[in-house]
């Protein structure tokens, strides 16, 4: 009798945590996909894998171990606090390093790379070169990414240091001295992008997915153009005729 009390009790202990764990799990996500992962951001940068990844731990962590230390027969009242106590810090400092690493690498940038639109994170961004960027752009947003265009490097020593640093890995789009506003940039834009025809014969299989990503972006598929993009797995940017960004689709554009 009294061991099944002792259980129901451990129980209700933990699922009021769990409760509670929930209800700040969802405040989280209400901050991380609200303001850091906007969108189709969730997928193209990774957000919803990440964070999930966190919470899930976070959340499970905390009920767990006021299940195990929850013990009324053994323990007195302010013993058994301090532990509850212990317990809540330690997952609220779980959860605060969870979301300040969903943070550092929130996506702040869609920027145009030559030929392609690349997905730039807090962490890609050399922020040595901030200082010396357009003013609009020395400091990194936090709701959500800019969209942008890297300026063609000058010939000469610019066009031979940005080469060096290609090298090194580090594209034009992760330096803000290069990035510029989109629109500066739709000439060259307009001349990358391919026919969104193209894409429906490259994957004939797909072609109902293909039309339902057209739809829920408002393009027509006589007019919309596509053009791929650098982000966590096989992602396009569909475009309407002037070249701005109308949706995403998780297809190759790579060929």
């Amino acid at each position: 009798m009294l061991a099944s009390l002792h259980l129901k009790q451990r129980t209700r202990a933990g699922a009021i945590h769990l409760a509670i764990s929930f209800a700040v799990a969802a405040l989280a996500a209400g901050l991380v996909f609200g303001l850091w992962y906007p969108g189709a951001f969730r997928s193209l940068a990774g957000g919803r894998e990440l964070f999930f990844l966190v919470v899930s731990v976070d959340v499970v962590m905390g009920p767990v171990l006021t299940f195990a230390v929850f013990d009324l027969t053994r323990k007195t009242w302010p013993h058994l606090r301090r532990d509850l106590i212990t317990i809540g810090v330690l997952q609220m400092a779980a959860l605060g390093y969870g979301l300040h690493t969903v943070y550092a690498v929130r996506p702040v940038a869609l920027v145009f790379e030559v030929d392609r639109l690349r997905v730039i994170s807090a962490a890609d961004v050399q922020l040595s070169e901030l200082p010396v960027a357009r003013p609009e752009y020395q400091r990194l947003p936090l709701t959500g990414p800019w969209q942008l265009a890297a300026r063609e490097p000058a010939a000469g020593a610019e066009n031979t240091e940005s080469l060096f640093m290609g090298l090194k890995g580090v594209d034009l789009g992760q330096r803000p001295s290069f990035w510029q506003p989109y629109d500066e940039a739709l000439p060259r834009i307009l001349a990358r992008t391919r026919p969104i025809q193209q894409l429906l014969a490259r994957f004939p299989a797909r072609q109902p997915e293909l039309m339902a990503a057209l739809a829920d972006a408002g393009l027509d598929a006589s007019t919309a153009r596509f053009i791929p993009v650098s982000a966590r797995g096989e992602w396009v940017a569909l475009l309407d005729a002037t070249g701005h960004v109308a949706g995403f689709a998780p297809f190759d554009g790579f060929f």
